[in-house]
């Protein structure tokens, strides 16, 4: 695994309007070397895929087609990250005033010693306060 992969990026592959050289860059390398993330992850993008669909931003063809194409990327889901925010990812959300969902992707990387590929302004702030490798 090359990285720790946040929903932020994530979603930028599933709106054209929003896509960049860089973020396209990362799902290749996504698909070719795999990523980790925690067990939110999936909540997120699945979420905002729905929401993108109800507000007719998307039809539900392509947030179907979506979900399948994210499911089959080679993304590790962290089995830890619950046990993890009762006290580490907590700590850093109260630190950094994260909230907690973005607090668990700075604590996998922290603790998997990975780069965190994310677009959120206040997780890279964080991210380069505790030395952790930043993408895109």
């Amino acid at each position: 695994m090359t990285l720790v992969l946040d929903s932020s990026v994530t979603l930028r592959w599933c709106f054209e309007d929003e896509r960049t050289d860089a973020t396209d860059a990362l799902l290749y390398q996504v698909v070719e070397s795999g990523a980790e993330a925690p067990s939110l992850w999936p909540l997120e993008i699945l979420n905002t895929l729905a929401m993108a669909e109800r507000r007719r931003r998307i039809d539900s063809e392509r947030r179907q087609r979506l979900c399948g194409l994210l499911h089959d990327l080679p993304v590790n889901i962290d089995v830890e990250t619950a046990s993890r925010a009762w006290a580490a990812a907590s700590q850093l959300a109260t630190r950094f005033k994260l909230t907690l969902y973005d607090a668990a992707y700075l604590e996998l990387a922290q603790r998997l010693n990975l780069t965190l590929a994310t677009l959120d302004k206040e997780l890279r702030a964080a991210g380069r306060a505790l030395g952790i490798a930043l993408r895109p």
